[in-house]
C-alpha cells in the first residue's frame, strides 16, 4: 500500500511541477507583454535622445545635425514629387544629401499666419510624438521634416494589407496605435507650449490625416497649423474656426446651440469650448484604427465603458486623455491575461 502511494506521488509530483512551470511561464509572458506596452512610451520619448535642442537626426544619419537654414534648404533640398496638398501648404517628397525628407511650402499667402503657427508649434513641441523638424526658412516659407513613407493614418488599412505587413495586422498592434493616438492628445493637452486643442479635426478623415504612420508602426502628429491654446481656469477658451460646424463627429459643444430655433449661425454668439472636444472624438478614431482585425470585437467590448464616458454630452464629465491611456493599457493587460488563461 505504501509502495502504491509512493508510485502515485511519483506520478503526481511531475504533473504538479509542470502545471506550476506553465503557470509561471504564462505569468512571465503576461508581464513581458505589459512591460512592452509600458516601455513603448519610454521608447517613443527616447527616440531622439542624444540630440541637443534645435538639432535633428534622421534614421539614415549617424550623427545629429543642427536644423537646416534657408541657404541649405535652397541649395541642398531637391523636390522629387508632390505627395500632399491642403489649403495651407503643399508637401513634397524631397532629397537632402541622399536622405529622404518632406518639404512643405506655403500654398497661399492668405494662410501664412496658419503656416507660421504650425512652424512655431513644431519648434516648441519637438518630441518623439511629433514629426521631427529638420529645418525651416521663413523667407521662403518652407519647412523640412522627417519623411514617413507609409503616409498618414488614413492609409493604415492599405499598409497592413501589404503581404510584408500582414503579420502586423493584429489587435495588439492596432491597440498600440490607438494608445499612441491618445498619448499624442495627452501630450498636446499638457504640452510645454500650454494646453493645446486639435482644431483641424472636424471630420474623421481630416483627423486621421493629421497623424503619420512610422516605419516601426507608431504614430506621430504631423499637422499643427490649427492648435490654439486653452486655459479653462483662466477663462481662455477657443472656437475652431469662424464657420458653423455640423455632423456627429464633432463634439456637441462645437455645434450651433440655436440651430433648432431657426436663428442663423453667428460666430459672435457661438460659445467657446476647451480640449474636451478632442476626447469626444477618441472612440471614432479608435474604431477606425482597430478595423475588423481578429480580436477587435473583444477590445471594443472592454473599451465600451471608457468610450461611453468619452461621449458624455457634458464635456466636464468626460475623462482626460491620461485617463483613457490608463484604460487602454488596462484593457490590453486584461485581454492578454484572458488569452493566456484560455491557453492553459
Amino acid at each position: 500500500m505504501a509502495h502504491h502511494s509512493s508510485s502515485i506521488n511519483s506520478l503526481v509530483f511531475p504533473v504538479v511541477l509542470g502545471c506550476l512551470a506553465a503557470l509561471m511561464l504564462s505569468s512571465a509572458l503576461i508581464y513581458l507583454c505589459l512591460e512592452a506596452v509600458d516601455q513603448s512610451d519610454e521608447q517613443l520619448v527616447n527616440t531622439y535622445a542624444g540630440c541637443p535642442s534645435q538639432h535633428f537626426k534622421l534614421p539614415t544619419m549617424k550623427n545629429c545635425g543642427p536644423w537646416l537654414h534657408c541657404a541649405q534648404i535652397k541649395a541642398e533640398v531637391r523636390k522629387i514629387k508632390l505627395i500632399g496638398q491642403g489649403a495651407v501648404k503643399k508637401v513634397y517628397l524631397a532629397d537632402w544629401r541622399g536622405h529622404k525628407v518632406a518639404l512643405s511650402e506655403l500654398a497661399s499667402p492668405e494662410y501664412r499666419d496658419d503656416f507660421l503657427h504650425g512652424l512655431s508649434m513644431l519648434q516648441a513641441l519637438q518630441d518623439s510624438l511629433v514629426v521631427q523638424l529638420v529645418g525651416f526658412c521663413l523667407e521662403g516659407d518652407a519647412i523640412v521634416t522627417q519623411h514617413h513613407p507609409h503616409g498618414s493614418l488614413l492609409n493604415l488599412k492599405d499598409v497592413l494589407a501589404q503581404q510584408k505587413y500582414q503579420h502586423l495586422d493584429t489587435w495588439h498592434i492596432r491597440l498600440r496605435l490607438a494608445t499612441d493616438y491618445v498619448s499624442i492628445l495627452n501630450y498636446l493637452h499638457s504640452s510645454p507650449a500650454g494646453r493645446r486643442v486639435m482644431c483641424d479635426s472636424n471630420s474623421l478623415e481630416k483627423t486621421l490625416s493629421q497623424f503619420l504612420l512610422t516605419n516601426d508602426f507608431h504614430l506621430v502628429v504631423n499637422d499643427l497649423d490649427a492648435l490654439p491654446e486653452v486655459n479653462p481656469s483662466g477663462g481662455a477658451l477657443v472656437k475652431c474656426g469662424s464657420r458653423e460646424l455640423t455632423g456627429q463627429f464633432v463634439a456637441p459643444e462645437q455645434l450651433w446651440p440655436l440651430r433648432g430655433s431657426g436663428q442663423p449661425f453667428s460666430d459672435d454668439l457661438m460659445p467657446p469650448y476647451d480640449e474636451k472636444t478632442d476626447i469626444w472624438k477618441i472612440p471614432d478614431v479608435t474604431q477606425f484604427i482597430m478595423g475588423r482585425t481578429t480580436g477587435g470585437d473583444l477590445v471594443h467590448f472592454h473599451l465600451f465603458q471608457i468610450h461611453k464616458e468619452c461621449k458624455n454630452v457634458d464635456p466636464k464629465l468626460r475623462p482626460s486623455a491620461l485617463d483613457v491611456i490608463k484604460a487602454y493599457k488596462s484593457v490590453y493587460g486584461t485581454i492578454v491575461r484572458e488569452n493566456h488563461r484560455d491557453m492553459l
